[in-house]
Formats: structure tokens, sequence, C-alpha cells
């Protein structure tokens, strides 16, 4: 199942459309690790910043830490300040997510540091963003959602909100719209010589994955009541089914060549009830025959009926099974290494430039005598400062 992994360290590998870019992530939890992890796959060379009681401790997430080395230093202390801007100065883009004003308390802020590298890009993450009456408040991936709009419209019409893991904002609102915009900044500095801040709040990403939502509202063809829409699971042709053993399958028949292979598959294409698919009044009705009729067959069986019916039906896998599903294993589309941790492959696939998910870092600042050599430190320069608890 495991595609070829690249036998270098994540300092040598040298693929990848962003290879020969320097990034340095001052370090912290989900969507900031997940930016670095994804610059990294994409052949950046990232080194993040731990904190020198993490030295030798093992990462709760290696695989968002994967493709880069870690070193460890303390930000609170001027002479590990200044260690980090010596990194900054030879980086090509730096990631970090702390509160607004951190950074700045700490001497590495972006003021501080694009005038020292004018070409540098400044990737701030935020949950709230940088300004508003809630920038200075905690949250999490649930909060901005709930903000931004998207959690009161995930669930059924008559059923609490429900959370759709932490994907929508940190990951997808986060991490992802922060790589993209380090991605755009670093091609405006390989161009113009100027670098520049970008900052990334969850909230006006997960706004800006509400856009086609908001097309419907404009249109009418949406309402702001949850389980009442099209794609919210309304539909009896989009939605999810309980199967005989418990399983589900996931129904996405929209268009109407594909509705009418659902009803085929189920036995049911000369039944009336479904003759318009698009009568609202009759979802009810619909969704209910329909619960009746896919909890005849375990999941795996209305896999296998629908299985070459170009009709939008699928099994709802755990995560285990997606790791092993032969369409995932055919593209790679998860990796398994030698130790058996299996991770998502990187994506997406570049045809002139290609990437390849890199080794994880499982033990925080196991690289940090070979960066700071690399800085122009030597061994007994290093030793002095991890004797005075400036490096871990």
């Amino acid at each position: 199942m495991s595609r070829e992994q690249p036998d270098v360290s994540p300092a040598d590998a040298g693929s990848g459309p962003l290879a020969g870019h320097r990034v340095v992530e001052l370090g912290g939890i989900g969507p900031g690790p997940f930016c670095g992890m994804l610059l990294a796959d994409l052949g950046a060379e990232v080194v993040r910043v731990d904190r020198p009681s993490d030295a030798g401790t093992q990462s709760l997430m290696p695989i968002l830490l994967r493709g880069r080395r870690s070193v460890t230093v303390d930000l609170k202390r001027d002479e590990g300040t200044q260690l980090v801007l010596r990194l900054i100065d030879a980086a090509d883009a730096v990631i970090e997510g702390f509160r607004p004003g951190v950074t700045e308390r700490l001497g590495l802020g972006p003021e501080t540091c694009l005038a020292r590298n004018p070409r540098l890009v400044y990737g701030r993450m935020t949950g709230w963003g940088r300004d508003g009456p809630l920038a200075q408040e905690a949250g999490h991936d649930i909060n901005y959602i709930a903000i931004a709009g998207a959690l009161g419209a995930i669930g059924p019409a008559d059923c609490d909100p429900v959370v759709p893991l932490n994907l929508v904002a940190d990951m997808g609102g986060g991490g992802m719209l922060l790589a993209l915009g380090i991605a755009a900044a670093l091609v405006h500095a390989g161009r113009t010589g100027q670098g520049q801040v970008v900052d990334a709040a969850m909230t006006d990403g997960v706004a800006l994955q509400l856009a086609g939502t908001y097309g419907l509202i404009d249109r009418e063809l949406w309402v702001d009541r949850r389980g009442s829409n099209l794609l919210d699971g309304a539909a009896p042709f989009y939605r999810t089914y309980r199967c005989a053993e418990g399983g589900h399958v996931a129904v996405g028949s929209l268009e109407p060549a594909f509705y009418a292979a659902l009803l085929v598959g189920l036995g049911l294409a000369d039944d009336p009830l479904f003759a318009v698919q698009h009568d609202r009044d009759r979802w009810p009705a619909m969704s209910a025959r329909l619960e009746e009729v896919f909890a005849t067959r375990t999941r795996d069986e209305w896999s296998a009926v629908f299985a070459g019916r170009d009709a939008c039906v699928t099994p709802v896998l755990g995560l285990a099974e997606a790791a092993s599903h032969p369409h995932n294993v055919a593209r790679g589309t998860y990796d398994v290494d030698e130790s058996g941790l299996t991770q998502p492959g990187a994506a997406p696939r570049f045809g002139g430039t290609p990437t390849a998910s890199r080794p994880v870092t499982r033990t925080l600042g196991a690289h940090t005598d070979e960066v700071l050599r690399e800085a122009g430190l030597d061994d007994a320069g290093i030793a002095e400062l991890r004797a005075r608890g400036v490096v871990g």
C-alpha cells in the first residue's frame, strides 16, 4: 500500500515546486503545523522552533511535523530570540500562530523580521483575526465555525448541530489557507523582491468556504434552517443511510442520471413515490422508504450492488478502512511506512515537480545542533547555550 518513500532527510529533500525555499515555523499546534507540513510536502525546507522543555520528548502528532527539522530554543530569552532571528534572516517565510501581539513582545514580530529580511513572507495564523472585538479571546475550531455560520448549518433539522471534526476551521480555513497565502506571497516576493505579512484568520477561512452556500441563499435556493436543503441531508438522494449490520452508505445521486441509477439499484425504478426527484413535499416519505430498503442489506452488500452503476453510492468507511480501500491504495492516497505508521500522502500531484510525503519528526529538538551549526555556531557555543538553558 505504501508509495516509495524518499531515502533522504527532511533537510536534503529537493523535490517539489517549493524546493529551495526555506521556512521557519514557530512551534504551535493544529493549523500552524498543518501549514508547515503542506509547505514541506511541496518541497520547502522547514525548520520548526520548539521549547527547550520539550527537547527529547515525542511529538503527540508526528505526522503534522513530517518533513522538517525541529530545534528547541527559549524564545523568552534574548539570546534565544537572536538565534531564531539568525534563522529568519536566511529564510524565505515564517509561520507563527500565537495570539496577536505575542511575537512582537518576543522581538520576533513582522516589523522586526521584515526590516532585517525585506523579502520575507511572514505568515500569521489566528482564529479570530488580528483585529476585531474577539481578537484576544481564546477559541478552537468549534468556536470559529460557530461564529462564521458553518456549525449552525450542519446536522439534522431536529437535532443539535454536528461537529465536523476539526477540519473546517483548523485545517481548511486555517492551515490550508495560510499555506496558499504563503505560496502566493512567495511568488510575489520572487518577482518583486518585496516580502509581506499574510494574515490568515480561521473565521475568514470558514466564511470563504461558505461562498457557494451564500450564492444559493442569494438565489433563494437555500433556507437558513439546518437539515432543510439539497446538500445538508434533507434530500433523500443526498444523505447517509444505515444498513442491516449498522454500517452506512453515502448517497450523492444529485443529477437525474445518477438518481435513475440509484432507483434501479434499489429496485424502485417503477415506484411512483420517486417519480419526481425534486418534489420536496415527498422528500420525507421518500427518505423513509429508502431507509427501509437500505436496512435490508449490509453496507458491503450494497457496495457490491452499486459497484460500476455510476449512481454515486459509496460505503462510509472508518479511518482504518479508508487507508486500505482499493482506490486509495491504487492512488497512494495513504502511505504506510516501515514502522507501520499510516499517514496521508502528499497532495496535490505535480507532473513536473513530483512530491512525496516526507519522513515524520517524532522527537522534538532532534536537529538543534545540526541547524545551529548551519547558522554559524560551533560546538562549543552550542554547548554553552545548552548549559544555560537557551537551547534544549
